[in-house]
């Protein structure tokens, strides 16, 4: 049952999510900020961890605080799903190509959180969205999942291209770390003997 329901409240946002790691890839995501969600759903289609998300934001300031309580509330649902981590992978990457852009994602479910991010957008909005605001919510994944997280970019020169392979890079090594290790049952995948 690697499933989890978080609700986070403050007095900028209303966050609720819930995941399954043993999913399809089905997602319902309305966070009142059309570009984020379009993410959130390739999030989940690519990592196949099935999410519901609903956000609401102080969107009248700007979309900042939404983005980043959402990352926040799904890296507190992965770390609650994941519990102590016995018999999965817990490394994953990808290199992932989308037209013009190439972007790597290589992570590790550490409970050591750390960013490193190497992508430039070359402009500043994708329609009404900030640009920044996808390094924002990646380190916020990173920090309350518990994520080694590296993100480079290879190529791109369309900011909406590199975006969503930036979110499919990262679903796509999440995918392969949250999976049951086949030869390794029930171990924690660490010689310390916890994550």
């Amino acid at each position: 049952m690697r499933k989890a329901s978080i609700s986070r409240k403050t007095a900028e946002t209303a966050i609720e999510v819930s995941v399954d790691l043993d999913g399809s890839g089905t997602y319902d995501n309305q966070t009142g900020v059309g570009f984020f969600d379009h993410m959130l759903d390739q999030l989940s289609r690519h990592s196949l961890i099935d999410m519901t998300i609903r956000a609401e934001g102080d969107y009248h300031i700007d979309d900042h605080h939404t983005v980043e309580d959402t990352g926040i509330a799904i890296g507190q649902a992965l770390v609650e799903a994941l519990g102590d981590k016995r018999g999965i992978r817990r490394y994953g990457s990808c290199h992932l190509p989308m037209d013009d852009a190439q972007v790597r994602a290589a992570l590790d479910l550490s409970a050591r959180p750390f960013l490193v991010w190497n992508v430039d957008f070359p402009s500043q909005k994708i329609g009404t969205f900030d640009c920044e605001l996808v390094r924002e919510f990646f380190q916020a994944l990173a920090t309350h999942g518990g994520i080694t997280l590296h993100v480079d970019q290879l190529h791109g020169f369309n900011s909406h291209h590199i975006a969503e392979a930036a979110f499919k890079a990262v679903a796509r090594a999440l995918r392969e770390a949250v999976e049951p290790d086949p030869r390794k049952g029930d171990a924690i995948p660490s010689t310390k003997g916890a994550l």
